[in-house]
Order: structure tokens, then C-alpha cells, then sequence
């Protein structure tokens, strides 16, 4: 399992099953995980609606986190 700051993420969502197929599929680091949308989470292989949405408002806490 890999062990870095996605996984740490992912851990802290409660998601970090996802955190192998968050790495193959290049959101190795925070800055990337930014930028993902609907069609990135059908890649990485995230089906589960509440998944998404839990995914979907972290995303959104690290732009605004950005923004302070």
C-alpha cells in the first residue's frame, strides 16, 4: 500500500481504499487531487454516490483552504 500524503487524505475521508487507483492514475499529491472532477472519479474507479459526494467536499475544503 502506498504511503503518502493522498493516502493520508483518503485515510481521513474514510476512502482510502481508493488511495492505489488515486496513485495509478497520477493524483499522487494534493495539488493534483484539486483538480478532480466526475469523469476523473469514473477513471480512478469510484462508483459509490456518497463516495463521490465525500470526495466532492474535500476537494472543495482544499481549494478553499487555498484561498485563505
Amino acid at each position: 500500500m502506498c504511503t503518502n500524503i493522498v493516502y493520508e487524505w483518503l485515510k481521513t475521508l474514510q476512502l482510502s481504499q481508493y488511495a492505489e487507483s488515486f496513485v495509478d492514475n497520477g493524483y499522487d499529491d494534493l495539488e493534483v487531487c484539486k483538480q478532480i472532477g466526475d469523469p476523473d472519479l469514473d477513471a480512478i474507479g469510484v462508483a459509490v454516490p456518497h463516495h463521490r459526494r465525500r470526495i466532492h467536499e474535500a476537494v472543495r475544503r482544499l481549494k478553499e483552504a487555498d484561498e485563505r
